[in-house]
Order: C-alpha cells, then sequence, then structure tokens
C-alpha cells in the first residue's frame, strides 16, 4: 500500500478493526519514511459477469440507476432505492460466491422493488423475465393481484373484480411498461 501522502510503497499497520458489520477490515497504517498515518478498508470484491463474458465489479450506483429508470414518472423516493440496491447487495454477497451472473441480480433486484412499486416491478420483470408477449404481462398482473387480494381486504369488490385500496389500474401498468 502506497502512503497517499509521500508515495512510498512501505507502511506498517498499527490497528486492525472490523467494519460494515464484519464485511470489512478497517487498518490504520504508519508511513516508514513519513511517519504519517493512513486509514486503508479492504472488503471482499463481488464481480457481476456479463451475459458477453466480461466481468467487472459489482455497483450500487448501477442498481439504483437501472432501478429508477423503471420507476421514471412514479412516486418512489430516492431514499427507497438506495435502500433496494443495499438489499440487493446483501442478498447477492449472502449467495457466497465472489462471482455472480448478471441475471442473477436482476433477478435480486425483483423482490424488493415489487415491495416498492408494482408498476415500476412490472416494467423491470419484463426486461429480466424476457417477456415475449402481452400474454406474459397478464400472467404478471393476475399474479400481482393474487398477492394484492390475499394480503388486502376485498369486502368492496365487484364481481370478483378485487377492486381493493391500492389498486391504481394495474391495466395501466401494461401500457405504460409497453410504452417504455
Amino acid at each position: 500500500m502506497r502512503c497517499p501522502f509521500c508515495r512510498n510503497a512501505d507502511s506498517r499497520v498499527v490497528d486492525s478493526r472490523e467494519a460494515d458489520e464484519g464485511q470489512a477490515i478497517r487498518r490504520r497504517r504508519s508511513c516508514s519514511s513519513c511517519g504519517k498515518r493512513f486509514t486503508t478498508v479492504e472488503e471482499p470484491v463481488l464481480a457481476v459477469v456479463k451475459r458477453s463474458g466480461v466481468t467487472e465489479p459489482f455497483r450500487r450506483d448501477k442498481v439504483v440507476r437501472g432501478v429508477a429508470r423503471a420507476c421514471q414518472g412514479r412516486p418512489v423516493d430516492p431514499d427507497a432505492l438506495d435502500r433496494l440496491a443495499h438489499r440487493v447487495e446483501e442478498t447477492v454477497r449472502a449467495g457466497g460466491t465472489a462471482e455472480v451472473p448478471s441475471q442473477e441480480v436482476g433477478m435480486a433486484i425483483l423482490g424488493p422493488l415489487r415491495e416498492l412499486d408494482e408498476v415500476a416491478y412490472l416494467r423491470f420483470a419484463s426486461v429480466y423475465r424476457n417477456f415475449s408477449s402481452v400474454a406474459d404481462f397478464e400472467a404478471e398482473i393476475a399474479d400481482l393481484r393474487g398477492v394484492r387480494a390475499g394480503s388486502v381486504d376485498t369486502v368492496g369488490a365487484v364481481g370478483g373484480r378485487g377492486d381493493t385500496a391500492g389498486d391504481d389500474g394495474a391495466g395501466d401498468a401494461v401500457a405504460s411498461a409497453a410504452g417504455d
């Protein structure tokens, strides 16, 4: 590790501590040349293998940008996107492998995104599950309605349609997602 002050390559570790709940190690170092101290952080590298075979480091900001595109025009708080990206990283790291396919990262996004915003979820799912027809959208919307009907009181349902609080027209989601 080079000293950030004098660029000397020789330094010694003065103190080591766990950081980020044991996911990283913080080391306090002292330069043997200029005597100044500096801190380094070591953490395991999580690599994403893209479809082309190219490997790159996992980056939360890429998750946030991708999900933000799916959330475009939706009432989603930017802090919620950061929390979602953190959850996705934890999920992917919990898999215990140093390299993870990009498709797996996309699939790890789906669960938290479904909880955050159903329309954004539908948009994102159409890409990562490779929807190829309107029937794919219809099946996913039916699944969304089924889950929501099971968790929300449907006393006011007319003809079994499932009109519930929060039903903001999932049919509009198909038009929105198809238009993106």
